[in-house]
């Protein structure tokens, strides 16, 4: 009773990124163009993959859901970073923090599901080229984006119930730029070794076993390929394997090494740093490691260009 007592947290202040004041116009524009070509190139891959019926395939259905966990990823935390670094006072509600918090996590959980999704599509396609069409059928592929969406929805919802339980007292200053769940067990103070077990169990599902599943997905395509050497095929797959996998252990590697993994000397500068990789870097490079490199990707595009020319002069 003594704790639910304590004054409750109306609002939290969020310090944003560790930027000198004279420096904060720069990183504005930086940060904003990041933000642009995010969502221009995802929403690019997303526009050519439903306009074109040759892309119709399960391998672009997953991307395109990608593409959409990126946008949305990315629109959950950077739109108010860069209205903080224009503010004066960088408030955000209680019920605001938990909402960007709960979206955060489904988004990233999302991603990191799609991601092992369109890694078990490239296995069966290199490995079992003869059986792709049977194995990878319309059934599987809904199954799988559903399953996505459900364990995302059920993950998030837990973590955001668990921190919505816990008492904030006096101490609202969040050194992040946005309600990264870490910072707030920090300054909760209720217990949270409840939410901090839950995050080592559940994380090691949702992170943990999607990336060990991506590598050893990515370990048979390569040993595959290894079997039957062409100079060709051999260069083709090592240069897509290895642009996918820096995105992967980008991704992943920051989010272990934050979640699962967290050092008593990672300073908050470090730790605001990583965040920036797998919230900004990563939904900004998976369109060009992952379609925008792609040959059918570039036909789709010549494809919907042509078309409208044709179009255009028929109409002039």
């Amino acid at each position: 009773m003594r704790e639910r007592n304590q004054t409750i947290v109306s609002e939290f202040l969020l310090l944003g990124l560790p930027i000198k004041l004279e420096h904060q116009h720069l990183f504005y524009v930086l940060f904003l163009a990041m933000y642009l070509t995010t969502v221009l190139g995802n929403l690019l891959i997303i526009v050519l993959i439903r306009l074109d019926p040759h892309l119709h395939t399960p391998m672009y259905a997953f991307l395109s859901n990608l593409s959409f966990s990126d946008l949305c990823f990315s629109s959950v935390t950077i739109p108010k970073m860069l209205r903080n670094m224009q503010s004066q006072v960088p408030a955000i509600p209680y019920a605001g923090c938990l909402t960007q918090m709960y979206f955060y996590l489904f988004f990233a959980d999302l991603e990191s599901f799609l991601l092992v999704a369109m890694a078990y599509d490239r296995y069966v396609a290199i490995c079992f080229p003869l059986h792709y069409t049977s194995i990878m059928s319309p059934k599987l592929c809904v199954g799988l984006m559903v399953v996505c969406w459900v364990l995302t929805t059920f993950h998030a919802m837990l973590h955001t119930l668990l921190v919505a339980r816990l008492t904030f007292c006096k101490n609202n200053v969040i050194p992040h730029f946005f309600c990264d769940i870490s910072a707030l067990l920090k300054l909760a103070c209720s217990d949270t070794r409840v939410n901090e077990l839950v995050i080592f169990i559940m994380g090691g599902l949702v992170i943990v076993v999607p990336f060990t599943l991506i590598i050893l997905s990515y370990t048979h395509i390569v040993s595959s390929i290894l079997k039957v050497p062409s100079a060709r095929s051999i260069r083709k797959v090592f240069s897509t394997c290895g642009s996918h996998l820096s995105v992967v252990s980008l991704f992943y590697g920051t989010i272990i090494g934050l979640y699962l993994c967290p050092s008593a000397n990672n300073s908050t500068v470090k730790e605001t740093v990583m965040a920036m990789m797998y919230t900004v870097v990563t939904p900004m490079l998976n369109p060009f490691i992952y379609s925008l490199r792609n040959r059918d990707m570039k036909g789709a595009l010549g494809r919907i260009i042509c078309k409208d020319k044709i179009h255009s002069c028929l109409f002039w």
